[in-house]
C-alpha cells in the first residue's frame, strides 16, 4: 500500500515519462518536498538513489507501481 505522498512522487516519475533505470533529477523546494516520499520508495526498493545530486531511478518494482498508480 502506498501513501498519498508516495503516490505523488509516482506521479512525477509518470509525468516525465520515466522508465526503470532512468534517472529523474529533484532539485530545490521540489526536492524537499518529496525527501521524506522518496526515502520510503527507498526502504520499498521500488527507487535508487543515484551518485547525481537529487537524481532517483526507478526499479521494475517502481515502474509497475507506477504504471498502477495511473
Amino acid at each position: 500500500m502506498l501513501s498519498n505522498s508516495e503516490r505523488s512522487v509516482l506521479g512525477v516519475f509518470r509525468k516525465f515519462r520515466v522508465s526503470a533505470g532512468e534517472m529523474l533529477c529533484f532539485y530545490g523546494p521540489n526536492h524537499k518536498k518529496h525527501r521524506a516520499a522518496l526515502r520510503a520508495l527507498i526502504a520499498k526498493g521500488m527507487v535508487i538513489e543515484e551518485r547525481f545530486s537529487g537524481g532517483y531511478s526507478l526499479t521494475q518494482t517502481g515502474f509497475a507501481a507506477m504504471k498502477e498508480c495511473e
